[in-house]
């Protein structure tokens, strides 16, 4: 028996024995340990998503912007783009070395100021009875100029050249009614002086 006044010893704890490799069998060799692995390297930075666009040069074209997500490639399917032998001219033809891009504003259509002049001369001279002989004669010229120059503005210069012919008429027809008027009353009998 022990006597309760007296302290009690610590125990010992609960030790595991050390891990004892196994031996390895006969005829093969003993396996060396792994050494450790040394840290990784540190990553090269990533370069942001966005990157500003290099300044543009005075007189310079930029390059067209890529297309958006499920749209075709620029000049996809024109001749001198896209794939080897898809939209390109038969052999012997000219390519067009100067198609528009894909997304490219086409050029204003220029207005038919001749066209426009000549039909606005035509309508005046109609109405107006003392210049409508200059009116109509400058509708005349305009709308044949207009036909030359301006040939998809058929609306505009076929009105100025047939007002300006109607207006001609008019002016002759008014002439010659005011002097048969003229010469009637100075032979008119009734007439005293």
């Amino acid at each position: 028996m022990s006597d309760p006044n007296t302290p009690n010893e610590p125990a010992e704890p609960n030790v595991p024995p050390p891990a004892v490799p196994p031996a390895a069998p006969e005829g093969n060799p003993p396996v060396p340990p792994v050494p450790p692995v040394p840290p990784a390297a540190p990553a090269a930075p990533v370069p942001p998503a966005y990157q500003p666009a290099p300044p543009v040069q005075p007189g310079a074209v930029p390059p067209p912007a890529p297309p958006a997500y499920g749209q075709p490639a620029p000049g996809y399917g024109q001749p001198g783009y896209g794939q080897p032998g898809y939209g390109q001219p038969a052999y012997g033809q000219p390519a067009q070395p100067y198609a528009q891009p894909y997304g490219a504003p086409a050029p204003a259509a220029k207005s038919p100021v001749l066209s426009i002049i000549s039909m606005v001369a035509g309508i005046l001279g109609i109405v107006s009875f003392g210049w409508g002989f200059v009116f109509s004669i400058a509708a005349i010229v305009l709308g044949f100029l207009g036909r030359n120059k301006e040939p998809a503005a058929r609306g505009f210069w076929l009105t100025g050249l047939i007002t300006g012919f109607v207006g001609i008429a008019i002016t002759i027809i008014g002439g010659i009614i005011l002097a048969v008027g003229v010469f009637s009353v100075m032979n008119s009998p009734n007439l005293n002086y």
